[in-house]
């Protein structure tokens, strides 16, 4: 499990191709190499209704929280969220140029005790690798 779950300000369609977005962050997380491949998701949710500081309609916002089980040190999640806010803000530069925008990237740890899994899909990359 690493989960990235993404909300953003419904006004940022047109302006940020949030699948490729989606994408971007995978593909950040694959390469800190310290997440399963099978266990990676990234989802976008749009927000239709939101308030945004004094209510100017041009403000715009992305939140992504990260969703990961336990067992990796502080230093090896900081360098990780680093690569992946890096290569997200790096993405969002023309966001910024172009109206006031608050991005927002957050790790939070699920406590195995109390998060249950099923996926097959491990099974299946392993699969994959050996039979191509």
């Amino acid at each position: 499990m690493p989960h990235f779950t993404i909300e953003y300000s419904g006004n940022l369609d047109g302006r940020v191709d949030m699948g490729a977005v989606v994408e971007l962050v995978r593909k950040a997380a694959v390469e800190t190499g310290i997440f399963p491949l099978g266990g990676i998701r990234v989802r976008a949710v749009r927000c239709e209704h939101y308030a945004i500081a004094d209510g100017a309609a041009n403000y715009s916002f992305l939140d992504m929280v990260l969703r990961l089980g336990e067992g990796r040190d502080l230093a090896t999640r900081k360098k990780a969220g680093e690569h992946i806010f890096k290569t997200l803000s790096a993405y969002l530069d023309p966001v910024f140029a172009n109206q006031k925008f608050a991005l927002s990237f957050d790790m939070q740890i699920n406590d195995k005790e109390t998060s249950w899994k099923r996926n097959d899909i491990h099974e299946a990359l392993k699969v994959e690798a050996i039979h191509g």
